[in-house]
C-alpha cells in the first residue's frame, strides 16, 4: 500500500508555483541554519580586541584605571642641572668657614641652601649638624642619614666642604648670624663683610635662607645639584628602603604612598583640633604653649580648618581617595610617625581602605632595630618609599611633602595628588550636614577640583595677590616643591647628567644610586 502510494505521488506532476515555493523555503531554512551556527562560533571564540572595544563598560573601567595610576605627560621636559658657560666654580679663602646647624624638620631645603650660600660667600662649609633640641630628640648625626663622602666629593667643584672645623679655629671668635629669610644674591654679597672681622660664621638658623625666585640660574642649578645629586642617603637606609619598595611591588604591582601628617606635633603646631576630644585638645594646647619657637599661642581651630591650614584627618583622607575613584582593594603605604589617637583614628581610614601597610609590618624587627629611636632615619625610609610610589598623596603640605613632590617632578613628573584642603573642607561639611550625599555627584565635584592637581608640569607659583613687602616671599611656592623652570628644561638633549629613560630615571642608575638620594624631612 505505502509503495503504491509513494509511486503515485512521485509520478504526479508538480505545478511550477509549488516548485518555486519549495525552493524558497529550502533556501530560507539554509540561511537560518548558517546564521545560527555563525552566531555560535563568534560567541564561543570571541576576538579579544573586538570584545574590549565593543563593550562600553570594559572600556570605561580601563580608562578609569589609567586615570588613577598613569603619570601626567611631561611634555618633553627633562632635568637640567649642568652649570652654564658663565659659571665660576669654587673660589674660596681657606681660612673662612661657615658652620651650619639645621633643624631636621626642613633639612632638605636647609642643606641645599647652605651649599649655595657658602658658594656665594666664598666660604668653606662645615658638614651641618643636626639640631637635637627638636621635638623628636634624635641623636643622629649627618653621616647616619647621608652618605657623607659622596656629598663632599660630588660638590667639590662648587664649594669646599669639610667634616669638622679645624682645631686651630675651634676657639676663635665667631660671628653668630641669623641670615634673613628668603634673601637674594645681593644680600649675601653684603654679608661677606663679616669676613673682615671673623674667620668663622656660625649660622644658627638655616631654613629658608635663600629666595625662591629671582636668583641667578647657576645658583638655582647648584641648589638642584646639591639636592638631587649630592644628597644620597646612607647605605643602610637606601638598602632597606629599596627592599620595602620591592616588597610592596610583590604584594601589588601598584601602590599609593600616603604621607599622613596626623601626628601630635603637627596638630599642636597648627592648632587643629577638629574631631578631637576635649582632653586631646587641651593636651595639644599645653604642648603648643610650652614650645618656645612656636610664636603663635592662641589659634582658632575652626578658622584654621576653614582656611585649609589643617592636615586632613584619617577619615577625610579615606573619603577623599574614595571620591577620586580608588577601589577599596588599593594598596596604601602609610608614611608617618605615630598617628595621634592611635588605632582608633586609623580605623576610620581602614573602613574605606583596609589594605594599609606600614614599614613596621613590611620590614622585620631585626631590620628596623638599627633605626629605632631615630625618627630622622625612619623618616628617610618613608621618603624613599614615597618617592618610588606610583601615586603620592600628602595630607598636609609640610616640609617632607613639598620635598617629595619636587623630587618627583624632577624625576619625570611622577603622579602626585595634592588635596585642595580648603575646598575639601567645604565639601566635607556639606556632606556631614546632608547637603551632599556620598554619591557620584560628590565624586564628580572632588575629581573636578583635583583635575589639575596631579603633578603635571607647570611653572612655580609666585606670591599671593595683594601681599606686599617681605611677607609676599612667605606666600611663594617653594623652589624645592617645584624646581621648574630652572632645573627642568624643554631641551632635546639633557643638559647635565644624561638622558632620562621611559620611567623617569637615568639609564644605568639603580634605585639606590639615583632615585632615593634626597633628604627626608618630617
Amino acid at each position: 500500500m505505502r509503495t503504491a502510494s509513494t509511486a503515485k505521488f512521485i509520478s504526479r506532476k508538480q505545478s511550477p508555483r509549488a516548485i518555486v515555493l519549495y525552493i524558497f523555503l529550502l533556501f530560507a531554512f539554509s540561511i537560518f541554519i548558517f546564521v545560527f551556527n555563525a552566531g555560535n562560533i563568534v560567541e564561543d571564540h570571541p576576538a579579544p580586541v573586538i570584545s574590549i572595544q565593543s563593550h562600553p563598560q570594559t572600556k570605561f573601567l580601563q580608562t578609569a584605571d589609567d586615570e588613577l595610576w598613569d603619570a601626567p605627560s611631561r611634555h618633553g621636559l627633562r632635568p637640567c642641572v649642568k652649570p652654564t658657560s658663565r659659571y665660576k666654580g669654587k673660589i674660596y679663602n681657606f681660612s673662612l668657614y661657615s658652620v651650619a646647624f639645621f633643624f631636621w624638620s626642613s633639612s632638605f631645603a636647609e642643606i641645599s641652601d647652605m651649599v649655595a650660600v657658602a658658594h656665594i660667600m666664598n666660604a668653606t662649609l662645615v658638614i651641618p649638624q643636626l639640631d637635637r633640641r627638636s621635638f623628636w630628640q634624635d641623636s643622629s648625626i649627618f653621616s647616619d642619614i647621608f652618605d657623607e663622602l659622596h656629598f663632599i666629593t660630588t660638590l667639590q667643584g662648587d664649594v669646599r666642604i669639610v667634616r669638622e672645623l679645624p682645631k686651630e679655629l675651634e676657639l676663635v671668635p665667631r660671628a653668630r648670624k641669623h641670615f634673613t629669610s628668603w634673601s637674594s644674591m645681593g644680600y649675601y654679597k653684603e654679608m661677606m663683610q663679616l669676613w673682615n672681622d671673623h674667620q668663622v660664621i656660625h649660622v644658627a638658623k638655616s631654613d629658608s635662607r635663600l629666595a625662591n625666585n629671582d636668583l641667578p640660574l647657576d645658583i638655582q642649578r647648584l641648589r638642584c645639584r646639591a639636592l638631587y645629586h649630592a644628597l644620597h642617603f646612607s647605605p643602610p637606609i637606601e638598602s632597606l628602603g629599596k627592599k620595602l619598595v620591592d616588597r610592596l611591588r610583590m604584594r601589588s604591582g601598584k601602590y599609593i604612598a600616603l604621607h599622613l601628617r596626623y601626628e601630635k606635633d603637627m596638630l599642636a603646631f597648627t592648632g587643629c583640633t577638629s574631631g578631637l576630644t576635649d582632653a586631646e585638645s587641651e593636651e595639644l594646647r599645653i604642648m603648643r604653649e610650652n614650645t618656645k619657637h612656636w610664636k603663635v599661642k592662641d589659634i582658632n581651630s575652626t578658622e584654621q580648618r576653614i582656611g585649609g591650614f589643617c592636615p586632613l584627618t584619617p577619615k577625610e583622607v579615606g573619603i577623599f581617595l574614595q571620591a577620586i575613584g580608588y577601589p577599596p582593594s588599593t594598596l596604601i603605604y602609610v608614611a608617618s610617625g605615630e598617628i595621634y589617637g592611635g588605632d582608633a583614628r586609623l580605623s576610620e581610614l581602614m573602613s574605606f581602605f583596609p589594605n594599609l601597610v606600614f614599614k613596621e609590618k613590611l620590614a622585620t624587627k631585626e631590620e628596623l632595630n638599627a633605626f629605632a629611636k631615630h625618627a630622622s632615619q625612619s623618616a628617610a625610609l618613608d621618603y624613599i618609599v614615597s618617592l618610588e610610589s606610583d601615586v603620592f598623596v600628602p595630607s598636609y603640605s609640610g616640609n617632607m611633602a613639598r620635598a617629595v613632590e619636587g623630587h618627583r617632578r624632577f624625576l619625570g613628573h611622577r603622579k602626585t595628588i595634592t588635596p585642595d584642603r580648603k575646598g575639601l573642607v567645604r565639601l566635607f561639611d556639606e556632606l556631614e550636614s546632608g547637603q551632599l550625599r556620598e554619591t557620584s555627584s560628590f565624586s564628580d565635584l572632588v575629581q573636578q577640583m583635583h583635575k589639575n592637581r596631579q603633578g603635571a608640569p607647570r611653572k612655580r607659583k609666585g606670591p599671593s595677590p595683594g601681599i606686599k613687602g617681605k611677607a609676599r616671599f612667605r606666600t611663594e611656592e617653594s623652589f624645592y616643591e617645584n624646581p621648574y623652570p630652572e632645573c627642568i628644561c624643554r631641551s632635546p638633549h639633557l643638559s647635565g647628567y644624561g638622558m632620562l629613560n621611559r620611567d623617569g630615571r637615568f639609564p644605568g642608575y639603580e634605585l639606590q644610586a639615583m632615585s632615593v638620594h634626597g633628604a627626608a624631612a618630617i
